[in-house]
């Protein structure tokens, strides 16, 4: 009885503890849900936007168009910075090694568990400068953005692939792997379709080369903050889900546990009344 009294008070102070984090998970998960859902139609028109012009402007002489000779990659990869989040970090891991495999790669990870991970597996690691996802900020994005254009320029990678979690729902979220450098990747996802009238209604002021190099890191840096935003919601909507369900299960557990002491304590009396009745008996006798 007495180890039963000390297993139900045990999960209760864990149910405490999962019940706390729901509730704080709950009321930061409203403003992160507002914060993506006004960055998602943002996000959406950007790529859209990077689509298109990839479809009309395959021949353009922009670093950020033309094939690359380089076949490395560079994933970009959106984690959370704690754990206790049911499948949402292993979910966009196993994304991240299921577009990377037979690949030669490196990562820039944003988030203390995308770091962790990849240095346990020896990966190259680009910068660990944003490894903390509660601080990136929009500036941090063009930061990002501006790295990761410079690198692609020089040479250092042919490909650069963002790897996040939509936020689908509050009970669904989806990990994702989109390419968004060169932008010839973009149009190969999209081949059948006639670019050439999309091309002769473009005119490009002074001329196209330099209004790509110019816009491109601005979409790109969108991109990364609508990946961000999306991510973080994901994230703690994945808690909240997780630590629900470990509320419910301490619950569940200290009913069960409560059972089992009352049935435990009921036997201690009853016997204790039949051995009380039998010596009384005894005596008599």
């Amino acid at each position: 009885m007495k180890a039963v009294k000390l297993r139900i008070k045990s999960v209760q102070s864990t149910m405490q503890i999962t019940k706390a984090m729901q509730l704080v998970a709950s009321s930061k998960l409203r403003k992160a849900k507002e914060r993506a859902d006004i960055a998602r139609p943002y996000f959406r028109e950007l790529f859209e936007t990077l689509v298109t012009i990839a479809d009309g402007n395959t021949d353009f002489t922009s670093p950020y168009v033309r094939e690359p000779e380089n076949t490395k990659y560079c994933y970009v990869v959106i984690a959370g910075d704690r754990g206790l989040a049911g499948g949402y970090n292993s979910n966009l891991f196993k994304k991240v090694e299921e577009d990377s495999a037979g690949r030669d790669y490196v990562v820039l990870p944003i988030g203390k568990k995308a770091v962790e991970y990849f240095k346990r597996r020896n990966r190259k690691i680009v910068t660990e400068a944003f490894g903390t996802i509660a601080d990136i900020s929009v500036s941090d994005c063009f930061e990002i953005s501006a790295l990761l254009c410079r690198l692609f320029r020089d040479g250092e990678y042919g490909h650069i692939d963002l790897c996040y979690t939509e936020f689908v729902s509050m009970l669904s979220q989806t990990p994702q792997s989109v390419s968004i450098l060169p932008l010839s990747d973009l149009a190969s996802e999209h081949e059948g379709e006639d670019p050439v009238s999309k091309r002769n209604l473009i005119v490009y002021e002074p001329n196209a080369e330099e209004v790509f190099n110019s816009i491109v890191p601005e979409y790109l840096a969108g991109l990364v903050y609508g990946a961000v935003c999306d991510s973080v919601a994901s994230e703690l909507a994945a808690r909240r889900t997780a630590m629900e369900a470990a509320t419910d299960n301490a619950e569940e557990m200290i009913e069960k546990l409560n059972l089992y002491y009352n049935r435990a304590r009921q036997a201690s009396i009853t016997q204790e009344i039949t051995e009380i009745v039998g010596g009384a008996e005894g005596l008599t006798g």
